[in-house]
């Protein structure tokens, strides 16, 4: 077994220990990193979203059920795939989880063959969705760089607009539409115009 397991990260939030217990035993035995914790508001407190990630849920807890937790990272816009832990008589409600977006759901007592492969289905999915949570993460704090004045620009240079009439738009001198373009350029790091364009709409540039 490697020292560094490179499958990703496999978060576990149960409040029950044992459960904890078995499923560390179980996933780290196949390679993968995992991390456990006794309630959702400690995973929320620690969880690190640059990681490509699962979840393995409990939906029933004390405190934050797994239902809220897989509320809560929703409303952030988690990539994280979700896969709850059921008894019998929660399957109604895991079927529900699923229309939100969850992977999958697992009952209790769970065969570990079946975790497996939904933990390697997760992951594989990760993989993608992580990397494009990433981009998109990336181009939001690139945008945050401009003022007002150059996302107006910005706006218009998308739409096609030359600079005259940029100008014309916003009532600013052409040589002020050019050092806006300037600076916008820099502050995007983007070498050429389509580069602008690309990132602008949500695209990832060519490398060099």
């Amino acid at each position: 077994m490697s020292l560094i397991p490179k499958k990703g990260t496999v978060y576990v939030v149960d409040d029950d220990e044992a459960v904890r217990d078995s499923l560390q035993w179980l996933l780290e035995g196949k390679d993968y990193r995992v991390r456990c914790f006794e309630s959702g508001e400690s995973f929320l407190s620690r969880y690190d979203a640059r990681e490509v990630a699962c979840l393995i849920v409990d939906i029933r807890m004390g405190g934050m059920t797994g239902l809220e937790l897989q509320s809560r990272l929703l409303e952030s816009h988690s990539p994280l795939p979700i896969v709850f832990i059921t008894g019998h008589g929660d399957v109604p409600m895991a079927v529900d989880t699923m229309k939100k977006g969850a992977m999958d759901f697992i009952q209790k007592p769970f065969k570990e063959d079946q975790l497996v492969t939904l933990v390697e289905r997760m992951l594989e999915q990760a993989k993608d969705t992580f990397a494009d949570h990433q981009s998109a993460a990336s181009r939001d704090a690139l945008m945050a760089r401009l003022t007002l004045r150059e996302a107006q620009v910005l706006e218009r240079i998308v739409a096609g607009r030359l600079n005259k009439q940029i100008a014309d738009d916003l009532g600013i001198s052409i040589k002020t539409v050019e050092a806006h373009r300037a600076n916008i350029m820099e502050k995007l790091n983007a070498n050429t115009v389509a580069d602008l364009l690309k990132i602008a709409l949500g695209q990832t540039p060519a490398k060099a």
